[in-house]
C-alpha cells in the first residue's frame, strides 16, 4: 500500500498535539506504516519541513536534540520515499494547483503528487483536505 504523507501527520508523531481525533489518525497513520508493504511518498520539500520544525522546536526549548534524534531514527525505520520530480513540476503543475484551490506552494506538492501518482493523501490540514476533495482525491484511511 502506498499513499502520500504529509508533514502535518508527520509532526503529529513527534509532538502528539492537536484534537484527539487528530492524534488518533495520525497515529493510526504510524501504524499502518510499520506493516509490511506500506510505503509513503513525500514531495522533496517534506525533509525541510520536518528539519524547520524540529529546528524551531529546539531552539525554542520545546525539544532537546536527544529527543530530536530519536524522532529522526523513528523516521529511518519507516518506509517513506521522496518524489525525485517535485523540483521539475514546481514552475508548472503545483503553481497552478496552489491558485487553483488557494493553497500554498508547499502544500501543493503534496496534492500535486497525489494527483499524480493516483493516491490517497494522509493530512491533518483542512485546507489541504478540502482541496483534495475538491480534485476527488481521498483521505487516506489508515487501519
Amino acid at each position: 500500500m502506498t499513499f502520500v504523507l504529509d508533514a502535518s501527520v508527520t509532526m503529529c508523531w513527534l509532538f502528539l498535539g492537536g484534537k484527539p481525533a487528530e492524534r488518533a489518525y495520525a497515529l493510526k497513520v504510524l501504524n499502518t506504516m510499520k506493516q509490511a508493504e506500506t510505503m509513503a511518498l513525500v514531495p522533496a520539500i517534506w525533509g525541510l519541513e520536518v528539519s524547520n520544525v524540529i529546528a524551531k522546536a529546539e531552539m525554542k526549548g520545546l525539544l532537546s536534540e536527544a529527543q530530536s534524534e530519536a524522532f529522526l531514527e523513528m523516521l529511518v525505520s519507516v518506509d517513506i520515499g521522496a518524489d525525485a520530480a517535485t523540483f521539475s513540476r514546481a514552475l508548472s503543475d503545483t503553481l497552478q494547483i496552489a491558485r487553483r484551490y488557494r493553497l500554498s506552494a508547499y502544500d501543493a506538492s503534496y496534492l500535486e503528487l497525489a494527483m499524480r501518482m493516483g493516491l490517497t493523501l494522509a493530512t491533518l490540514d483542512q485546507d489541504l483536505q478540502k482541496a483534495a476533495n475538491k480534485a476527488g482525491l481521498k483521505r487516506f484511511a489508515a487501519a
